[in-house]
């Protein structure tokens, strides 16, 4: 085989390797920029306090009569009370979204970003993966630190194996499944609000649609009269399908399983970065 023949055959791998070069150098810039960000650290310190901190409340306030505290006279889930600070807590994370592109936007350093990395889509590669990992960072251990302080309150509460209730732990399978749930909730969040936020460019106006989108579908089946429409409201919802995801008992009265809830969100996330890459790909700066 001639060299001229050989140099033709290995160019696909030529640009595989070139490629993966790229995206790991744009993955290395976008991690040093989210990190040196004013505020990165204190706002996943911020979700890590608020999910565990909300939970504990929660888990610390529920409280039923002795003669009227058995699983099916209360309903009461366990792993959904620990977790009930994902509620709060997406909010710090979706903030650190809007920040890691709104931040580059509002001080024109999204020129230089895009002068260094010309390939627009692999930048928002790459910083889909390092908010993702962020998010799952901070999720895991927020999580955790969740199911522990619930479950050394819970059982104080009347939440007891005496009482009908499962054992809080995550060597029970659905209750692992709550959390590792939880914890891709909030990642998927993160790239949601990362993908809306860079088709907006403005924080302020980022922010207050995502957290309409998270909070508003709730609200809307809560008031709305007509319980088909309602109902629809939660099986679309970003919040109301997401955390089914969290719920171990009574399942089969949700809208969704837990787990085509997730995949909801995971279809907003997948929506809302495809918006912010046509965005990026075809807006100037």
């Amino acid at each position: 085989m001639t060299p001229a023949a050989a140099a033709a055959l290995d160019e696909p791998g030529q640009a595989v390797r070139a490629a993966g070069a790229d995206l790991g150098d744009a993955i290395h810039a976008e991690w040093t920029k989210l990190r040196t960000l004013a505020g990165t650290y204190w706002l996943l310190l911020g979700a890590m306090v608020v999910t565990i901190g909300v939970g504990a409340a929660v888990a610390g306030s529920f409280s039923c009569p002795p003669s009227a505290c058995t699983l099916a006279q209360t309903g009461a889930d366990p792993a959904k009370i620990s977790l009930t600070g994902v509620y709060l807590g997406q909010a710090v994370v979706a903030v650190l979204a809007v920040l890691a592109v709104g931040n580059e936007y509002s001080t024109g350093m999204i020129r230089v970003t895009l002068t260094a990395m010309p390939r627009r889509l692999t930048m928002l590669s790459a910083k889909a993966v390092v908010l993702a990992g962020c998010a799952l960072a901070a999720g895991v251990v927020a999580v955790l630190g969740s199911v522990l302080a619930a479950g050394t309150i819970l059982p104080g509460r009347g939440l007891t194996t005496a009482n009908g209730y499962p054992l809080l732990s995550l060597t029970n399978g659905t209750d692992l499944r709550a959390a590792v749930g939880a914890v891709l909730y909030l990642m998927l969040v993160a790239l949601f609000a990362l993908g809306l936020t860079m088709a907006v460019r403005e924080s302020a106006v980022a922010m207050g649609a995502i957290l309409a989108l998270i909070y508003l579908f709730p609200l809307a089946s809560a008031l709305i009269g007509d319980q088909v429409w309602s109902r629809r409201l939660d099986q679309i919802g970003l919040l109301p399908a997401g955390l089914d995801v969290q719920a171990t008992v009574n399942v089969r009265s949700l809208s969704l399983t837990p787990w085509q809830g997730l995949g909801v969100v995971a279809l907003w996330a997948v929506g809302a970065l495809l918006l912010g890459g046509l965005a990026l790909r075809f807006r100037d700066a």
